[in-house]
C-alpha cells in the first residue's frame, strides 16, 4: 500500500478520490469538485490517498497550525475492509504530523477532530462501508485516544449556505495522557482559523464561539 499526497484536481488519483468521498459521505460534507483547486495547492492543507493496486482506496486529510502546534483531521475514509486501511493511515498521518511539529521545534501538543454521534443521529450511512460506519468509527477514534470536548458543538456546513451542522462532537486527541483539559482560547481560535474560509456561518456557531470565550478551559471526556 503506497501513501501519496495529491496537490492538485488534474492528479488522476484525485477524480478517484473525490468519488470516493461522494460515495461515503453526506452531500453538505463534500466540496465540489473544482472547489478543491484552491485547498490541494494550499502547502498547509495535506491530503493523502492509500494506493493499493492503482486504486484509491482510502484517504485522509489533516492540516497543521505550527502558530498554536495543533492538528486537525478533517476526515478519513476506509474505503474497504479488511485490507488495515485506517491503521496505515492513522499511523503515516501521525508520523508525518510528530516530524512537522519537529521540524518546528515543538512536540506535537494534538490533534482536533469531528467526529459523528450516531447516539443522537442515526441516519447516517457512509456509502454502506462497514469500517465506515459511526458507531465503529467513533469507538475506533476512542481506542485511539480522541476525547470529546464538553460543550454543545455546531459547524457551518460547507455548502456556505449559513446552515448549521449538528450530530457532531469536537473532539480531541492529546499527545500527552496526562492532559485532560483545553484552552478555550485554544480552541476559539482554531475555529476562527479553520472555518475562515466560509463567510457565511449560522447565528448558532457564532453564539457557540461567545459561549467558548466566556470560561477559560474545556473539559475533555470520553467518547
Amino acid at each position: 500500500m503506497e501513501y501519496i499526497r495529491i496537490t492538485s484536481i488534474d492528479d488522476p488519483l484525485f477524480k478517484q478520490l473525490h468519488q470516493l468521498m461522494q460515495d461515503v459521505f453526506p452531500p453538505e460534507e463534500v466540496l465540489e469538485f473544482d472547489l478543491w483547486k484552491e485547498p490541494l495547492e494550499d502547502p498547509g492543507i495535506r491530503v493523502f490517498v492509500a494506493v493499493h493496486n492503482r486504486k484509491v482506496i482510502g484517504a485522509t486529510e489533516y492540516r497543521y497550525y505550527e502558530d498554536f502546534n495543533v492538528a486537525m483531521t478533517d476526515f478519513t475514509i476506509i474505503g474497504q475492509a479488511g485490507l488495515g486501511i485506517g491503521p496505515f493511515l492513522a499511523n503515516k498521518r501521525l508520523e508525518d504530523l510528530i516530524y512537522l511539529a519537529s521540524i518546528n521545534g515543538n512536540r506535537l501538543y494534538g490533534m482536533f477532530a469531528e467526529i459523528y454521534d450516531p447516539y443522537r443521529v442515526e441516519h447516517y450511512e457512509f456509502g454502506g462501508v462497514k469500517p465506515m460506519n459511526p458507531y465503529v468509527r467513533r469507538e475506533v477514534l476512542s481506542h485511539l485516544g480522541y476525547k470529546r470536548l464538553d460543550f454543545p458543538y455546531v459547524h457551518p456546513s460547507w455548502n456556505n449556505d449559513g446552515e448549521a451542522v449538528t450530530g457532531l462532537d469536537l473532539c480531541f486527541l492529546p499527545m500527552e495522557a496526562r492532559v485532560n483539559e483545553v484552552q478555550t482560547e485554544l480552541i476559539v481560535k482554531f475555529l476562527r482559523r479553520y472555518y475562515s474560509v466560509l463567510s457565511n456561518k449560522p447565528e448558532s456557531w457564532h453564539a457557540m464561539i461567545e459561549n467558548l470565550g466566556a470560561n477559560d478551559k474545556a473539559t475533555l471526556l470520553p467518547i
